[in-house]
């Protein structure tokens, strides 16, 4: 999910994600329904990993299933060749972009992790991840475990969504356009950008965790 600006050699990331939510009310149609839907991911993917840990902080593991592709994926898509005949055991498809199609047939843009299924009707309800996470920690709390942490506060979530708004563009994709810059020029630009971040974010780890 991503381009390059041809002037610069710059990579610049598509964010436009499938923005359906799963919510207590419904309001978009999918209702909070434990046993529902399943949650696929990658270890190999940073963004899918941040779900995994959410689900499992919040002791979700029996509420909502989750199941992994491998750690690569080809042309077309993530596929489930980590499962017996590379078919994922509750979705019954072998690949990611099986469940894009049954909702939006033909479906344009790349086929990403994290993504929740409706395991009803086989098709991705959502793949964004900032907002996914967010819904599993307010949207879920009637089946959140005894003592879950509160990993989004009231009273923090202004600063909290600075916090991760500026790790989010400078340091997670910011190694993304150091390692795909297209040219010498864009890569010093994103070199300096990453690290000057990184200081950021070291100097605030230094006062407070």
């Amino acid at each position: 999910m991503a381009s390059y600006i041809a002037e610069a050699g710059e990579f610049t990331r598509d964010t436009e994600y499938i923005q359906t939510r799963i919510t207590a009310d419904g309001r978009d149609g999918y209702p909070v329904e434990p046993g529902r839907y399943r949650l696929i991911v990658a270890r190999a993917c940073p963004w899918a990993n941040r779900a995994v840990i959410v689900r499992r902080l919040l002791g979700l593991e029996d509420v909502v299933s989750i199941g992994f592709c491998g750690p690569t994926h080809d042309e077309r898509s993530w596929t489930f060749d980590l499962d017996p005949d590379g078919v994922d055991p509750v979705l019954k498809i072998p690949r990611l972009q099986d469940a894009y199609f049954a909702r939006f047939p033909g479906y344009p843009k790349g086929i990403t992790v994290p993504a929740i299924v409706d395991v009803r009707s086989g098709a991705v309800v959502t793949n964004d991840f900032p907002q996914m996470t967010l819904d599993l920690s307010t949207e879920w709390t009637a089946y959140h475990r005894a003592g879950a942490p509160q990993l989004y506060p009231e009273a923090l979530r202004a600063e909290i969504d600075e916090v991760n708004k500026r790790v989010y563009t400078e340091i997670n994709n910011g190694v993304y356009r150091c390692g795909f810059a297209g040219s010498q020029q864009a890569y010093d630009a994103a070199y300096e950008r990453l690290f000057t971040a990184l200081d950021w974010v070291s100097s605030r780890l230094a006062k407070q965790r």
